[in-house]
């Protein structure tokens, strides 16, 4: 009598599992359909989806591989099935462990992958709490790694739909394994739980069943149909049977309502949450281990008189702990802040520029004192000294610098500059203006020898009239300079300043205005001869033609007659397995029908029919020898079933 009763509770229990379901299109993620999707629930074994998405992450990031060997802890041994069978102590590859999770649905194998990875249960589970939150399972949270009923583990049937879809996307290399209906786990072969939905729902390829009696029948089913693919979950089945025909009318209405063409969007890979993760206060590894550390670890746990060999004994923190941004590339000539030189250095340099200057202007200044002054007096060596102090604040081009002037000559003092000053002042001009400091040496007079050399550039500006100059002036320290050259950087071949004597007969007018003339001549006689030189240009033109383009006549167009081929290949035969009075009872009874007789109706097509006064259930695309069959095996099973001919 007690267990009769026990026997029918269990169905009770069952139907009392609150009901949800999901639907997308996988390749956008759309909501096609949703009943009570965010309502939390017991996810059962559906929650060893969770557990195989870390185990995969763990393989791709290195943390373990499919040939680890894994000890099978007494707590892993000791789970409820459904299970492999595996005892404590025993070491099985952690590939044939994802295969008995996956395909069998084992609570000992989902147990003993989460104790490999993280070392512990409670340990993986908070992993597979963050991983969640990395998903955007916001309405999920997990006690243990194969989902048996647990205080706080619960689920919905949104965030199912979600893990699913990231294991379809995320790990494309693994996911095959939840289409296989039969598997090699290593102490024995196991058969999916979810092999009968993968037979009879077309283009079904996964992924992954639950059962509990808080939770009901629970199941996570994708299907591909040409360029369509869908997703349904469904929370909360009264039974095996029932939770499959909700599931493929859930597809079925997927399917309908998904378009044929649209852009794939993947959905973003999660944030790694592995051991070194610190989230909410938990605590990460700061440091690697050194060698001796992980030798005492080692040493500690395998020596101890209670030590229990497990999955996982030795930790070390491999990922990158920070990732400092590169320094930006200095500027050409910029010095870095730490890079400065020393204050010292600084005055040192300063010392060398102040001799490389001095050494420079020595030529200058020992022939400038060793003539004699425009008033019988010499240029003393003091006066040396104060005319270099002053000159080494003028900037000098000393490696490109022009001779100076060998003797000091005498000049007529013109009106304006001779040459524009084009460039800072060269090493002619620097005693003119370094300060009253060489008046004694600069008082000199100096005469313009020669013309600038053809190697070397010179911009005119305006030369002044000579009537208008004074016949003769002498040069002042506080003066502008009398001519200023733009120089390149070339070495000329013979000086450009050649001494001259003192005395220097004064130039007549006459002289003068000749050279003038002259000058002016040839200078409109080269104007001439250019101007008769170059080619009048063209007229520009009114209009301007980049470009032609003539269209092409357009063909005419042929007409071309297309004629349909029969693709049916004699299948015009159907078969009706009854008339009912609204469209889900005949469909409902069609799903009934090709889960009970799959054989003869695996390749027949599901088709409603509506008539007067109801609706027919029939089975489509049929031969004749297909349909005879399967009506006899129907009637023979007390099944209504009549035979429809083309």
């Amino acid at each position: 009598m007690a267990f009769a009763l026990a026997f029918l509770l269990a169905p009770l229990a069952a139907l009392a599992a609150p009901y949800a379901d999901y639907v997308i299109d996988v390749r956008t993620g759309e909501v096609l359909h949703q009943e009570n999707a965010n309502t939390r629930l017991h996810p059962a074994s559906l929650t060893k989806m969770m557990t195989l998405y870390i185990a995969f992450e763990a393989i791709e990031r290195g943390e373990i591989s499919l040939d680890s060997r894994v000890t099978i802890s007494k707590h892993a041994a000791s789970m409820p099935p459904s299970k492999l069978g595996l005892k404590p102590g025993q070491t099985i590859a952690l590939r044939y462990l994802i295969r008995a999770a996956a395909i069998k649905s084992a609570n000992d194998a989902a147990t003993a992958i989460g104790e490999a990875i993280e070392g512990s249960e409670p340990a993986f589970a908070k992993r597979m709490n963050r991983t969640a939150k990395a998903l955007g399972m916001t309405r999920t949270s997990f006690a243990n790694a194969n989902g048996l009923t647990a205080k706080g583990h619960l689920s919905t049937a949104h965030d199912m739909t979600v893990l699913g879809r990231h294991l379809f996307y995320d790990y494309p290399q693994y996911y095959n394994i939840f289409s296989r209906t039969s598997a090699d786990a290593g102490v024995a072969q196991v058969a999916s739980t979810n092999r009968r939905f993968l037979s009879a729902y077309e283009g079904a390829d996964g992924i992954k069943t639950g059962y509990t009696t808080a939770a009901g029948f629970n199941l996570v089913a994708s299907a591909h149909r040409g360029n369509k693919h869908i997703i349904a979950t469904v929370f909360g089945g009264k039974s095996t049977a029932d939770r499959n025909a909700r599931a493929a009318q859930l597809l079925d209405m997927g399917f309908g309502k998904a378009p044929n063409r649209v852009a794939v969007q993947k959905p973003a890979r999660p944030a790694y949450a592995g051991t070194d993760y610190a989230d909410a206060g938990e605590a990460a590894v700061s440091e690697p281990e050194t060698d001796e550390t992980a030798e005492a670890i080692a040493r500690a746990v395998t020596t101890a008189p209670d030590a229990v060999a497990a999955g996982k004994t030795i930790r070390l923190n491999v990922a990158v702990a920070q990732s400092p941004r590169p320094r930006s590339r200095p500027l050409p000539g910029a010095v870095a802040p730490e890079d400065a030189p020393a204050e010292e250095l600084l005055l040192a340099m300063q010392d060398d520029i102040t001799a490389a200057l001095a050494e420079a202007q020595s030529l200058s200044l020992d022939d400038a004192g060793a003539e004699a002054a425009p008033d019988g007096t010499e240029a003393g060596e003091d006066g040396g000294e104060a005319a270099v102090a002053e000159a080494a604040t003028v900037p000098v081009a000393v490696a490109d610098a022009l001779p100076a002037a060998t003797a000091p000559v005498e000049i007529g003092e013109p009106a304006g500059p001779a040459f524009a000053q084009v460039t800072a002042p060269q090493p002619e001009t620097a005693l003119a203006l370094a300060g009253p400091a060489t008046a004694a040496a600069a008082a000199a007079p100096l005469a313009l020898a020669s013309a600038i050399a053809p190697a070397v550039s010179v911009v005119p500006a305006a030369a002044p009239r000579p009537a208008d100059a004074p016949a003769t002036a002498t040069a002042t320290a506080t003066e502008a300079p009398a001519a200023a050259v733009e120089v390149a950087s070339v070495q000329p071949a013979a000086p450009l300043l050649t001494p001259i004597p003192e005395t220097v007969p004064e130039l007549e007018a006459a002289d003068l205005t000749d050279a003038s003339n002259t000058a002016e001549t040839a200078e409109t006689s080269a104007v001439q001869l250019a101007a008769a030189d170059t080619p009048e240009p063209k007229a520009r033109p009114e209009q301007i033609v980049l470009a032609t383009y003539t269209p092409a006549e357009p063909a005419p167009e042929e007409l071309e007659v297309v004629t349909r081929v029969s693709t049916s290949g004699g299948r015009q035969w159907a078969i009706n397995v009854g008339h009912f009075g609204s469209r889900y009872d005949a469909e409902r009874q069609l799903l009934q029908t090709a889960l009970v007789e799959m054989s003869t109706l695996d390749e027949a097509l599901r088709k409603v029919v509506s008539r007067r006064g109801g609706y027919d259930a029939n089975f489509v695309g049929m031969t004749e020898d297909m349909a005879t069959l399967a009506c006899r095996r129907l009637q023979a099973r007390q099944t209504e079933c009549s035979v429809v001919g083309p």
